[in-house]
């Protein structure tokens, strides 16, 4: 006997169909598992977006309710041109006249135009800072040790010695300066100020050398009368430091910045002026507005996320994704509520106090105007929001709302907490799925094996009535 091969064959049966059917019928539970496999991962999605909505508002309120927010300061200059200032710590809010007479500069020289890539002798060359008396007639050293820059070959050249100048690292900075004429060695402090001043002091292997010829073309000491640099007036700049009165009062600084003249203020001049400047130190007020305007933002797009997550649409007669969810609308009252609350202590209680009211749709609005006039007193605004009672439900408004966002966000908060039960939810449906699956497989396997079975019994039997059949016809032609 042959076998089997196709389900059916032996039976007669649309065994295929049948099994097809009965399997589907297995498989149904599917259909409803899927679409709630797809409404947790919206869920799921949502709250992650919830999540992040919550920790944007909560970064607004850690500045709302820190003292340090209150203290940002502006600082201006009528002529930013000449005079600009910047906050280095936390100076007094007061305004300041700054004239300004004279810029620092550093000292330069230049030497005597040299034939371009000449030699131009041997020995040492001794650069020393210090600061040079008016007119460079006299010279104190200052506190840095002389130093030493050999030149031992002959056939070094001004941008060869330039070279070794700058490797030394002497406070100078030396450069070759070439045009049609030939080329000079310019000189110039690696700083400003009157104590960046410098002298050149040369130790000529030549002795018969004067200062316009060998090295010694090189040297600059006024004090001496050593000017192998520096010939004319023209090619020498004296290094000094800024002047300027602060209030009416003479200051000197070595660089064109004076610092520690003011607590926390650092000030800057860039031009001589003809007239003061006037520079002041007031409170920031549109960073704080800036802040208080992101608070509102923050809140307002989460308040939305909840709104629309959760609300019921009376014409299509559906609710939303956490329509009836009792955390999500928990989570959205308690936002509401923590809104309303107030303040004790300080002179505004409430945030409508500062211009900023709830709507009906849940978001709030805020009154530009009404919040400026509040932060007129800004320290009256900064106690609403950073105050800390005795009843932490009294306290300041940032203060507790950075508490409130903290709250939803740890490791067993509301956010985290609903985050997890969903998880768990897809977890489990993607399970149950698996289990009808397997359990429709089974089914299938079963069936085919029956119907196998019942395939090769009817092929049997069919065999066995062809058998009796052709046996009885035999029979009948023999008794005839």
């Amino acid at each position: 006997m042959s076998t089997i091969s196709s389900v059916g064959i032996g039976s007669g049966l649309d065994a295929n169909s049948i099994i097809t059917k009965l399997v589907e019928l297995e498989k149904q539970p599917l259909t409803s598992l899927k679409a709630k496999a797809s409404v947790l991962g919206a869920q799921l999605s949502a709250y992650g977006s919830i999540k992040s909505q919550v920790a944007s508002l909560g970064d607004v309120a850690i500045g709302l309710g820190t003292a340090a927010l209150w203290n940002p300061l502006s600082v201006s200059s009528t002529n930013t041109a000449a005079v600009t200032a910047t906050a280095t710590g936390v100076p007094a809010k007061a305004s300041y006249s700054v004239e300004v007479q004279q810029l620092a500069r550093g000292q330069s020289v230049a030497s005597a135009v040299q034939a371009t890539d000449a030699s131009i002798g041997t020995g040492t060359l001794t650069i020393e800072l210090g600061t040079w008396a008016t007119g460079m007639t006299g010279f104190t050293p200052g506190s840095a040790a002389a130093v030493s820059v050999a030149v031992v070959s002959g056939s070094d050249t001004l941008s060869a010695i330039a070279s070794k100048i700058n490797d030394a690292a002497a406070g100078v900075v030396a450069t070759v300066i070439t045009d049609s004429t030939g080329q000079r060695l310019s000189l110039r402090s690696s700083s400003t100020g009157e104590v960046s001043g410098f002298r050149v002091q040369v130790t000529d292997d030549d002795t018969t050398n004067t200062d316009n010829a060998g090295l010694s073309r090189l040297g600059f000491d006024p004090q001496t009368g050593a000017f192998g640099m520096g010939t004319t007036a023209l090619t020498t700049v004296q290094a000094l430091d800024a002047k300027a009165t602060l209030n009416g009062v003479p200051v000197t600084s070595s660089s064109n910045t004076f610092a520690g003249l003011v607590p926390g203020l650092s000030i800057k001049v860039a031009q001589v002026t003809t007239a003061a400047a006037e520079v002041a130190v007031s409170q920031d007020i549109a960073t704080i507005q800036k802040t208080i305007t992101s608070f509102v933002e923050a809140f307002n797009v989460l308040s939305k996320t909840l709104t629309e997550g959760t609300k019921y649409d009376a014409a299509k007669a559906e609710g939303a994704l956490f329509q009836g969810d009792s955390s999500t609308v928990g989570l959205g009252n308690a936002l509401r509520s923590l809104v309303g609350s107030a303040t004790t202590g300080a002179a505004y209680s409430r945030l409508s106090d500062l211009g900023i009211s709830m709507q009906r749709d849940g978001t709030l609005l805020m009154d530009s105007a009404k919040l400026g006039t509040a932060l007129t007193n800004v320290e009256g605004v900064k106690a609403f929001f950073t105050i800390k009672n005795a009843n932490a439900a009294e306290s300041g408004f940032g203060v507790k709302l950075k508490t409130f966002t903290q709250g939803l966000l740890a490791a067993t908060g509301a956010v985290v907490n609903k985050t997890t039960a969903l998880q768990s939810s897809v977890t489990a449906n993607t399970k149950e799925q698996q289990k009808v699956t397997d359990r429709a497989a089974a089914v299938e396997t079963r069936l085919r094996r029956t119907y196998s079975a019942l395939d090769g019994k009817m092929a049997s039997l069919n065999a066995l009535s062809t058998y009796v059949t052709q046996q009885v016809a035999q029979w009948n032609k023999s008794t005839a």
